[in-house]
């Protein structure tokens, strides 16, 4: 094993025993079998070190979540995703209160590339009509309101922690970023004009016209996404 992955070996272990959520490079160094320069050479300072962590912890999720098949309701692998992302948290605490707290001054990778998958999901939701706001925005709710419930759990006693609170959360959410369900009277239900523009849009990035030129699609794509944002 070289130095660089002896390094990060010792640094999760360390941070998944951790009763406060902190290490020392020093305890990190003599774990690892190697001296504190050789931290700082490698990783450049502790919260790149602990930025690493978290991107080594978080890649078996991430490989599993750019592995799944994407099923035919968009809608439910939002769920899902949502659930998989609070599971994670409640397994990994440390590491998931280093993502995302703002202790860190160099933000993981991890975190862009979760907030990319979530936003591939929106977009499908939208393509289809059913995500009633512009996908870069429902992707900033989610995230904050999934993050925020996990947090929330993570700062109850372990005893006192359920999940169950995370899904009541969720389906209070999502309601206000979704379109109703397909079988929902839409007289009943009229079409906002946010929701059809965010549909629209969606519809235009999956599929761009020919017969626009590219200044033509932008200046539409900008009155869309303006719709699709403003009250």
């Amino acid at each position: 094993m070289d130095n660089r992955s002896a390094i990060l070996s010792a640094a999760s272990e360390l941070l998944q025993s951790s009763p406060n959520g902190d290490i020392s490079t020093r305890a990190v160094g003599e774990k690892a079998g190697v001296q504190q320069p050789v931290i700082y050479r490698l990783f450049g300072d502790k919260d790149r070190l602990l930025a690493a962590v978290v991107d080594q912890g978080f890649a078996e999720y991430l490989a599993a979540k750019r592995a799944a098949v994407p099923t035919d309701d968009p809608v439910a692998d939002l769920r899902r995703g949502w659930d998989d992302h609070t599971r994670f948290a409640l397994d990994h605490p440390n590491v998931y209160r280093l993502m995302y707290t703002p202790r860190l001054t160099s933000r993981p990778a991890a975190v862009r590339e979760a907030h990319a998958l979530l936003r591939g999901v929106l977009e499908r939701i939208a393509h289809v009509g059913r995500l009633a706001v512009d996908p870069d925005l429902a992707a900033e709710i989610v995230l904050s309101t999934n993050s925020g419930v996990a947090l929330a759990l993570l700062n109850r006693p372990e005893t006192d922690r359920d999940p169950a609170l995370s899904v009541r959360v969720r389906e209070i959410v999502l309601p206000g970023i979704l379109t109703p369900e397909p079988d929902t009277d839409p007289a009943t239900v009229p079409l906002t004009v946010a929701q059809a523009a965010t549909t629209l849009a969606a519809l235009l990035r999956a599929d761009q016209p020919k017969s626009f030129s590219p200044a033509e699609l932008g200046l539409l794509t900008q009155w869309l996404t303006y719709l699709a944002t403003k009250p």
